[in-house]
């Protein structure tokens, strides 16, 4: 766990964790997004990396249909007038030393992680040379993206969800962890929070692992993630965050899988679009209740 604040404002990258199905202006039913994509994450997106002419990395990894995941962020990102675009395919772990896949890494403004099993990301990634480039480049590197929807966003994590049920009440065995890219070691994520009935798995996630906080992301929402410890939301969701620091209760490590489980204490909060949270210190900054929605 990274504690002292010093060590915060070392990070100079910017981290965009997405909680799945962003919009890509395609969609012709509006009512759960945005009003338009230059309203939305992927925009966003874009602007931190720098504007259009940032140079744009997009790795569909954990995809199983690689090839039209990459065009869809291909036709999404050319739609917001972006043309530096590419499409950097890792199917097993010795694609990631590859000369030319490292020069990419190195010369990207921003890497687009896409959905699938996150799993595959860690196997084919973690550990690599392109993995301790992004780690460096997060670090070192002001104005540059690392951006990841739904499996994407997981991966960023030390400790990561891989799997598991999201149908069962909370009882132990209802997740699987794994070990992430560490990129953010204070979170674990879950993605399509809301929409699939995640909560049983991220509350336990978080009563093995009480000194991370839990985020819950529903889809077509995201964070900005700045110094490795302020976020922001944005999209058109909602973001729980778990918060386990103060559990009276935690009864995970002494019960057999499949049973209930217990725990007290657990802080929740609920944040949307514009709202703010410290991370070290796990304070919200909420906004007014008069503030117009941005």
């Amino acid at each position: 766990m990274r504690l002292k604040n010093k060590f915060y404002m070392q990070i100079k990258g910017t981290l965009i964790p997405i909680g799945g199905n962003e919009d890509k202006g395609v969609q012709a039913d509006e009512t759960n997004t945005l009003e338009f994509i230059e309203e939305g994450i992927l925009a966003h997106v874009v602007q931190e990396a720098g504007g259009i002419d940032s140079k744009i990395v997009v790795i569909p990894t954990a995809s199983s249909i690689p090839i039209e995941v990459g065009e869809n962020y291909i036709d999404a990102f050319e739609k917001l007038g972006c043309k530096d675009i590419h499409i950097l395919h890792i199917l097993e772990p010795k694609d990631s030393e590859k000369p030319s896949a490292i020069a990419l890494i190195k010369e990207a403004d921003c890497i687009m992680f896409s959905g699938g099993d996150q799993s595959k990301i860690a196997l084919r990634i973690g550990d690599s040379s392109i993995h301790k480039i992004l780690i460096d480049r997060y670090h070192n590197d002001a104005g540059f993206v690392i951006a990841g929807t739904s499996a994407g966003a997981m991966a960023m994590a030390t400790e990561m969800i891989s799997g598991g049920s999201s149908t069962e009440a909370f009882v132990k065995g209802a997740v699987n962890m794994r070990k992430g890219l560490g990129l953010i070691p204070e979170l674990t994520i879950d993605t399509h929070f809301i929409q699939r009935g995640r909560f049983g798995r991220l509350s336990e996630a978080v009563a093995k692992f009480p000194k991370l906080l839990g985020i819950g992301l529903a889809e077509d929402t995201g964070l900005i993630i700045k110094n490795g410890n302020e976020f922001k939301v944005i999209g058109s969701g909602m973001v729980i965050v778990f918060d386990g620091q103060k559990l009276g209760h935690n009864n995970e490590k002494i019960l057999k899988e499949g049973t209930p489980m217990t725990m007290t204490n657990l802080t929740v909060h609920v944040l949307s679009n514009s709202d703010s949270y410290n991370i070290e210190a796990r304070k919200v900054d909420v906004l007014p209740l008069d503030a117009p929605f941005m």
